[in-house]
């Protein structure tokens, strides 16, 4: 074995301070992360809703959830699941959790738009998802200009 040939030049590192990783944080991100929670918690909300569904509360009859039509047992049970998945990801702000999320709410937009049989097609429903998108892509935004190129 030959030495490794040796220029005398350390790499030397700078020292990190406690307080230098919030003072170039700007103000969007910690909103950003607020809101991601705040979603976390509506699709919690919206994921025990669906179980509930699955489970036979509010059933249609004494057959509960197997009374449904099989369009709408496919829907709830999709959205019992990726909702709280969703949830988990929103919840510790990772980048999967937002694009599970994206994926719920352009989901519901779509079943309530294009297939009313399914849910009734609640036009306050698509509105409340759009409203959330638009909200998510503004914080976003704002928030990724803030970053150091």
């Amino acid at each position: 074995m030959t030495d490794p040939i040796t220029t005398g030049e350390g790499r030397t590192l700078d020292p990190v301070s406690a307080d230098q990783g919030e003072s170039q944080q700007g103000i969007w991100v910690p909103r950003l992360v607020t809101f991601l929670r705040v979603l976390a918690g509506v699709s919690l909300m919206k994921g025990l809703y669906h179980w509930a569904i699955v489970c036979g509360i509010d059933a249609p009859s004494a057959l509960g959830f197997d009374a449904y039509s099989t369009p709408f047992q496919a829907a709830t049970v999709f959205f019992a699941i990726i909702d709280l998945v969703a949830a988990v990801g929103l919840w510790l702000a990772a980048p999967w959790g937002a694009v599970v999320w994206l994926t719920s709410a352009i989901s519901m937009i779509a079943v309530e738009a294009l297939f009313p049989q399914i849910y009734g097609g609640r036009f306050w429903v698509i509105g409340i998802e759009v409203a959330l998108l638009l909200a998510y892509l503004w914080l976003a935004l704002q928030s990724a200009r803030e970053q150091p190129p």
